[in-house]
């Protein structure tokens, strides 16, 4: 076991250094470092094993596998992650938990799952800026990842000009919001998430990370993450928006967002932005419903009468957004780990809608694309059964010839199809790096 204190770099200098891996995932965390949820980044590189799987392909019992092949003893460190799996789920993967068909080609290309076990790292502590090099070992492979860490510094590329287009127009959209407002009234759902797509051709010699580093410029948030496949496709997101996080101590916690404002240069408008959100009983009917839906998941796996919602409502603020945030946390039962409660929980609430498997079957009527990474999920799951996950938002999805950028919005039966499709452009106009609307 090693923990070897290096001296401070700026962990995006780092990356770079490593950045053509073919399995490099940057677990990056953007905004201030005085965030608590921006504090720790993780550079994970040369995996020990990597698991590709189709949602066809019974993936959860694969990953679960996958852990129980490399267990080791937790290595106690200064990090809440100090090696593990890292990866991808992506949102299709609903359909190997429950009978859904999805009808969209996919026409990106990254897997369905992608999972990697990292027995090395780099990580960071932002606030303190201190860094390490952990290990399980201090053997060959080691020793050259420390080489490589005294090397020489490396430049990206630069982002050649990407062309963005709508897969559907504004008046397509308009009526796609009326089609679930129909749902809800006709008593399907009681909300449901729908999305567009912005499509870019991928320019020959642009490189994924090249993309990333414009993004996490664009938009540094939290939970930021870049993973590389192996085939030079990757998914690069900025997304504010946590998942679920399972404690040592096996305290879940999930925080979904529901409820969007855009953030204003001058602060007194940008303050009357905030409160506007904050009383607005139609966003905030919109995260009460996830609410009780992820209350609902994660009791599937919590011991008797744990679940609990500490906080309501609460606006949380964003490089580009205000986010009306809710949490739900509740205790594991004994005997479970991170795989039971992800599939208890996949794919979140606050991406699909209430009820769940109803909402996805519109989502996947209405909308014109697969949706692939994009509302899945990022998560690590340590040595020590610890995990935290992200929702797949504010993203790109990487694929060798298409690019592919997404945003939408909760729709409830109050909806204004006009607003809906304006804060979809708020939520996308970050992602269209290289280019524009």
């Amino acid at each position: 076991m090693l923990i070897e204190p290096l001296l401070w770099q700026d962990p995006a200098a780092i990356f770079a250094r490593f950045a053509g891996d073919p399995w490099v995932a940057w677990l990056d965390s953007g905004g201030s470092s005085a965030d608590v949820r921006a504090r720790f980044s993780y550079l994970c590189v040369d995996p020990a094993e990597v698991l590709v799987a189709a949602a066809a392909d019974r993936p959860f019992d694969r990953l679960q596998a996958l852990l129980a092949r490399h267990a080791r003893p937790p290595l106690v460190g200064p990090l809440p992650f100090m090696g593990g799996a890292v990866g991808l789920l992506g949102y299709e993967l609903a359909g190997a938990l429950e009978r859904l068909a999805f009808r969209h080609r996919d026409d990106v290309g990254l897997p369905d799952l992608a999972v990697a076990i990292y027995p090395r790292l780099i990580g960071f502590d932002r606030l303190e800026r201190r860094a390490w090099l952990i290990a399980s070992d201090d053997g060959e492979r080691t020793r050259a990842l420390r080489t490589r860490l005294d090397g020489p510094a490396v430049e990206l590329p630069a982002l050649s000009p990407l062309h963005w287009h709508p897969e559907i127009g504004r008046g397509d959209y308009l009526r796609a919001v009326e089609r679930v407002r129909d749902y809800i009234r006709a008593g399907d759902v009681f909300e449901a998430n729908y999305t567009a797509r912005y499509l870019a051709r991928r320019p020959e010699a642009t490189h994924p990370a090249s993309i990333y580093m414009a993004l996490r410029a664009a938009s540094p948030n939290p939970f930021g993450a870049y993973l590389s496949f192996g085939n030079g496709t990757a998914l690069c997101s900025a997304s504010p928006e946590n998942f679920i996080r399972l404690g040592r101590d096996g305290v879940m916690e999930t925080r979904p967002i529901k409820g969007t404002r855009p953030r204003h240069r001058d602060p007194v408008l940008d303050a009357r932005l905030a409160a506007e959100l904050a009383e607005s009983d139609k966003d905030r009917a919109e995260n009460l419903m996830i609410v009780d839906l992820m209350r609902h998941d994660l009791g599937r796996v919590a011991e008797i009468g744990s679940v609990r919602v500490p906080a309501l409502f609460e606006v949380e603020h964003f490089h580009s957004v205000h986010h009306l945030v809710s949490a739900v946390t509740a205790r594991l039962k004994p005997g479970l780990g991170a795989v039971d409660v992800l599939r208890a929980a996949f794919p979140g609430g606050s991406v699909t809608g209430a009820p769940k498997l109803r909402a996805i079957e519109i989502i996947d009527e209405l909308e014109t694309g697969r949706r692939g990474a994009y509302c899945g999920s990022v998560a690590w799951i340590g040595f020590d059964g610890a995990m935290d996950s992200s929702i797949v938002i504010r993203s790109l999805a990487v694929g060798r010839q298409l690019i592919a950028a997404q945003a939408g919005g909760a729709i409830l039966a109050e909806s204004d199809p006009a607003e809906e499709y304006d804060e979809m452009r708020v939520k996308l106009a970050p992602l269209l790096v290289g280019g524009d609307l």
